[in-house]
């Protein structure tokens, strides 16, 4: 599992947050996206990764080697170390990501499995809205 965050913020009298109001709370989003991705080329997301954590200079020699093992044993964790959630937004005018955190997992994937039907979700939410509204 890879993630990114960002550290607390130290107050007066032991507050690590300062209350924030409705309007400034409003302007924050959370994106949830959910992929399933076919890897049909194991060994080059493997050598990508390494390629990835070897280019980071800001990446400590024990992290470094940590992440070099855990890349190795797992194409899932390969990935999420390529996988980066800026990508998703940094051309998105407007918008600044001020936290992320992905994971990597294999799964069993059955396309006609009604498990991964992918608008049960949506009509759910839209269920939900009607019965509020």
């Amino acid at each position: 599992m890879k993630g990114a965050g960002h550290g607390k913020v130290t107050g007066e009298k032991g507050r690590t947050l300062r209350d924030m109001s409705t309007e400034e709370t409003s302007r924050f989003v959370r994106l949830r996206v959910e992929l399933v991705v076919e890897i049909d080329d194991a060994d080059g997301v493997t050598r990508a990764a390494l390629e990835r954590i070897a280019d980071d200079p800001e990446m400590p020699a024990d992290e470094r080697a940590h992440a070099e093992g855990a890349v190795t044993e797992d194409t899932a964790e390969a990935l999420a170390y390529l996988v980066d959630p800026f990508d998703l937004v940094s051309e998105v005018p407007g918008v600044e990501l001020v936290q992320a955190s992905w994971s990597s997992e294999r799964i069993d994937y059955d396309p006609d499995s009604p498990e991964w039907d992918l608008d049960e979700d949506d009509e759910d939410e839209d269920d939900e809205q009607e019965a509020a509204g």
